[in-house]
């Protein structure tokens, strides 16, 4: 294809990089290292095509009619922008499908965390061929990075949103789908996902990071609300901070319902992998001030994901559009 010379550059910046009845745990000490490290300046230019990458640290677009690659790789962390969510989804479907083979190989068992939103319509291609014949499904283990205090039944209820748009569609064994306890409190859901957490790690069933000691899922797909949150730990709010606790509780949330559970930062950042899969306009600011030049007095809770392994973006052109 042909491209046409549309070409400007804006200040770009990085992450370093290198979420039935389920019981309290003894806490754990805080490592800093799972905090969202530095940022550093780069230069992003575009032009018509595909996307790819120079060794001059700039970093270039060409724009495809079927879907953008790659638009930033540095260490251990990439940007994919799409150019339609279908596009989007397509590509994370064969990057979830990839990770779950190469798990269920090297161990027998895929962890893969969910969360709620339009994250759940975003892997619609794994229910489809190929992907919905060829994966094991056996392997799969599902656990929630945060889940509303509601019954499962609730149309609030992130269980029922990925049962409703995933779970029902494939064969994963029920007793590998690790849901809240919805017949506790707030409290006491969190402090039971914990428990359950700690007894799929001393069943093997969950690794622990040794660098961190806090629990190491291989896939965490989140999603990201419009105000910068990931997971239940949103802006300004004290959890953000926390670094003890596997699970905590929230009943305050500034986004109704008021009461949830959520992953911590240090559980959320212990992760082999992670894809943050954004689409829509109204995401762009967050996204701007996490990849481009904004300067924010506090860093929001979406530039606090980064994982000891793998981060990537999949952001559809909208809400890339501001980068």
């Amino acid at each position: 294809m042909a491209s046409s010379p549309l070409q400007f550059s804006t200040p770009f910046r990085t992450l370093l990089l290198s979420s039935p009845s389920l019981r309290k745990s003894p806490r754990l000490p805080f490592h800093p290292s799972l905090f969202s490290p530095p940022l550093t300046q780069k230069t992003l230019t575009f032009s018509t095509g595909t996307r790819a990458v120079s060794g001059s640290g700039k970093f270039y677009w060409r724009a495809k009619a079927s879907m953008a690659g790659t638009a930033m790789e540095k260490g251990k962390g990439k940007v994919e922008v799409f150019d339609s969510e279908e596009n989007l989804s397509v590509s994370l479907a064969k990057y979830t499908a990839d990770l779950a083979a190469k798990f269920s190989k090297e161990k027998g068992s895929f962890t893969v965390v969910l969360s709620g939103g339009s994250l759940i319509k975003s892997l619609r291609k794994l229910v489809e061929p190929p992907y919905v014949d060829a994966i094991d499904w056996s392997t799969w283990h599902v656990f929630w990075v945060d889940e509303r205090v509601v019954p499962k039944d609730h149309d609030d209820s992130n269980y029922k949103l990925a049962f409703d748009g995933f779970l029902s569609k494939v064969p994963i064994l029920p007793g590998n789908v690790y849901a809240i306890n919805d017949a506790l409190s707030a409290e006491g859901a969190a402090d039971d996902y914990e428990t359950c957490l700690k007894h799929l790690v001393k069943s093997n069933v969950l690794s622990v990071s040794t660098a961190t000691g806090f629990p190491k899922f291989d896939l965490m797909l989140l999603g990201m609300g419009p105000d910068g949150h990931v997971a239940s730990l949103f802006p300004g709010h004290p959890l953000v901070k926390e670094n003890e606790k596997w699970v905590t509780f929230i009943k305050d949330s500034p986004k109704p319902p008021p009461e949830r559970i959520t992953f911590t930062f240090p559980v959320i950042n212990s992760s082999a992998h992670i894809a943050l899969v954004i689409c829509g306009a109204g995401k762009a600011g967050p996204v701007h001030s996490a990849l481009g030049n904004s300067q924010n007095s506090a860093p929001l809770p979406v530039q606090m994901v980064s994982p000891e392994g793998e981060l990537v973006w999949f952001l559809d052109k909208d809400a890339a559009s501001k980068l």
